[in-house]
């Protein structure tokens, strides 16, 4: 068994160890110390990360047979001795929200008897997972206030093996079903509960907990929070995007919100009223193609293609036409996806336009057979092939000669 140094002190950040194994896993050296202040992933909490003999540890994990802790290392180490060094502001963050999971989680208990049944820390996101949703906004934020005056009161932090006799007269939050001796956490009069993870000595080095997002994951309400210097880069980054938005708006911070509220109406407006000019700009063209039209065989026919034209404009402008009678419209879009749009008024028995349409698309795709497409008798569309707006006019000549036919 290796000796754990982070039981005993979590702010040692240096030690000196042998190497009592070696043992390489997907080719990188694995070291086995007979004594180790970096903390191995387990309980929510990743490891710690550092260097041994200068060497960079890439991961620390407990062995399930023996419950050593080995060391992934960037390269082998030849020395039997070697001196440990801790990456202290990863290992203090995890400490901070740890020991801030701790406080919020007790917090969530007592305001709204909320239960947490997982917890995650991330390199970004910090999460724990409740066993009840909805969570009214007004319960987060009281949670957090709960948290946070436990923080202001810089409560003493005490973690130990208690004996059996001890534990046997504590009230433990949780008890986790392990094997072996169990290691409780303290915080004050606020919370017991058993864990083996790194915390602060006192509730006051958390600094800030902050719940930044709440949302639901399953039947539960997933909070995430930031704690300490991680909160502290969270609002300066929320500062300054806030500040650069109000100074765009030429507005205070606290105006910000109402500057936003008035250009979004704005935008609605606009959207609005470009709609309805876009609209009238496409009736008046519609009105123009089916007055210019020739008039074959009692049909007024429009046949138009473009180069470059959205193609929802396009079967608008189909649509339109096909509202007077005895109208066929045969459009086309050339471009790398090539679209053929065919239509005809209600008031005409005929033709199938998705017949027409496959007699179209074999010229338009040159015979190849890649044109796809489908729609009703009365309107069909259909395409995808790269064509020129010479192969999109030979296609709607081909409908068109098709229509006539029937």
């Amino acid at each position: 068994m290796t000796e754990r140094l982070y039981y005993i002190d979590p702010y040692i950040t240096t030690f000196n160890a042998h190497i009592v194994e070696r043992l390489s896993v997907d080719g990188c050296p694995v070291l086995v110390l007979d004594r180790t202040a970096f903390y191995p992933t387990g309980g929510g909490q990743p490891c710690d990360r550092g260097r041994i003999n200068a060497v960079d540890v890439l991961e620390v994990m407990t062995r399930d047979s023996d419950g050593a802790v080995i060391h992934l290392l960037a390269e082998d180490i030849l020395a039997d001795t070697v001196q440990g060094e801790i990456d202290w502001p990863r290992r203090f963050d995890h400490m901070q929200h740890h020991t801030g999971q701790h406080i919020l989680t007790q917090a969530f208990i007592a305001i709204a008897g909320a239960k947490t049944v997982g917890f995650h820390l991330g390199e970004d996101s910090v999460t724990i997972d409740l066993d009840r949703t909805p969570i009214p906004p007004e319960t987060i934020t009281a949670a957090e206030d709960l948290a946070n005056a436990i923080v202001t009161r810089d409560l003493p932090v005490r973690a130990w093996f208690p004996t059996d006799e001890e534990l046997a007269a504590l009230a433990l939050r949780k008890t986790p079903d392990v094997s072996g001796r169990l290691r409780v956490v303290a915080i004050g009069d606020f919370d017991t509960t058993a864990c083996g993870g790194t915390h602060v000595a006192h509730t006051g080095e958390i600094g800030l907990i902050k719940v930044v997002k709440t949302e639901k994951y399953k039947d539960m309400t997933r909070v995430e929070f930031r704690c300490g210097g991680r909160a502290l880069r969270d609002y300066r980054r929320k500062h300054e995007i806030a500040s650069r938005l109000a100074a765009e708006f030429t507005v205070a911070v606290p105006e910000l919100e109402q500057a936003v509220f008035r250009l979004k109406a704005e935008h609605r407006q606009l959207r609005t009223d470009l709609k309805a000019a876009r609209d009238a700009l496409l009736e008046a063209e519609t009105d123009g193609l089916w007055a210019g039209a020739a008039v074959q065989q009692n049909l007024r026919l429009i046949r138009r293609a473009w180069a470059n034209r959205d193609l929802g404009e396009i079967r608008q402008i189909a649509a339109l036409l096909i509202r007077r009678p005895h109208t066929v419209a045969l459009l086309g879009l050339a471009g790398e996806k090539a679209q053929i749009v065919l239509a005809r008024s209600a008031d005409l028995p005929g033709p199938d336009m998705t017949a027409v349409l496959r007699h179209a698309l074999d010229v338009l795709a040159d015979g190849s057979g890649a044109g796809k497409g489908g729609g009703r008798p009365d309107f069909a569309l259909g395409g995808g092939v790269n064509a020129d707006i010479t192969r999109v006019e030979a296609a709607l000549h081909e409908a068109e000669s098709s229509v006539l036919a029937a």
